[in-house]
């Protein structure tokens, strides 16, 4: 499987049940800075940073930001 995003798109993080939103709008929208190895299920994997820091999350927790 191919990774969907490229590097530097902007794309936002869908909600997470039962998470807590930490910091509005502004958090909500990431920027993909690495590509990285597919997970065990095949799924690619990204690291993307916003104005709180960086982080790792899976393909299929991503949407393109409009």
């Amino acid at each position: 499987m191919s990774h969907k995003f490229k590097i530097g798109q902007q794309v936002r993080q869908a909600r997470q049940h039962g998470s807590a939103d930490r910091g509005g709008a502004v958090s909500s929208i990431y920027e993909i800075v690495r590509l990285m190895p597919e997970e065990r299920s095949g799924e690619p994997a990204y690291r993307v940073k916003s104005a709180l820091g960086e982080r790792a999350v899976l393909e299929g927790e991503l949407t393109l930001a409009p």
